[in-house]
């Protein structure tokens, strides 16, 4: 049962990462050192360490990762993080971050930490493209000043995903259910989107 609960908040986490990955990974650092929800110091029942991840270098490296990829973003325009390279860039953090964290939760008190990896790079990349199909809908059809207060919206979504997910595991099954009702329907609608340019021609 403690290795299904591990798994399911290291699910939770990764796909909260995937949705967005700096306020989640600072979130789980904080809560790991104070030893609530999670330990990633813990680990030693599974001989592989994931203490650096509750760690401040780890932690700051992320924040200036994450931050210069942001700024890189605004630079580059309303819809840079929809296309290449910076969309290849963001996905690989997000997938990388989410099997670590996944990995380190699973790692408190199991030896089968690889299956974390796993469900984290799963889980990671269904937040980051459900988020992104979502968010970058909504973008085009904002103004410029509305645009830009998105991130605003998926830290805070992100935030709350990875709190509910680490405090209360079972209650990621809602958060990837969610995810995946978010994904298939943007999928549905881009399908009638095109169903229906076919008409016209």
């Amino acid at each position: 049962m403690d290795f299904i609960l591990d798994l399911l908040q290291g699910a939770g986490l990764a796909a909260a990462i995937g949705i967005r990955p700096f306020l989640p990974v600072l979130l789980a650092g904080a809560l790991a050192s104070a030893d609530v929800g999670l330990d990633f110091s813990g680990t030693d029942f599974s001989g592989t360490d994931f203490s650096f991840l509750e760690s401040w270098p780890f932690l700051l490296g992320v924040l200036v990762l994450v931050a210069a990829l942001d700024v890189a973003g605004r630079r580059a325009g309303r819809d840079a993080p929809d296309r290449p390279p910076l969309l290849y860039m963001l996905g690989a953090v997000a997938l990388v971050l989410g099997a670590l964290m996944a990995a380190g939760s699973v790692a408190d008190r199991s030896d089968d930490w690889w299956a974390g990896v796993i469900t984290g790079i799963l889980c990671a990349a269904l937040g980051f493209q459900a988020a992104r199909t979502l968010f970058g809908r909504v973008r085009r059809r904002l103004d410029e000043q509305a645009a830009n207060a998105l991130p605003v919206y998926a830290e805070g979504a992100a935030l709350g995903a990875a709190g509910v997910s680490i405090l209360f595991p079972p209650l990621a099954l809602l958060i990837i259910g969610g995810l995946v009702w978010l994904l298939s329907g943007g999928r549905r609608r881009a399908g009638e989107k095109y169903a229906g340019l076919r008409i016209l021609r």
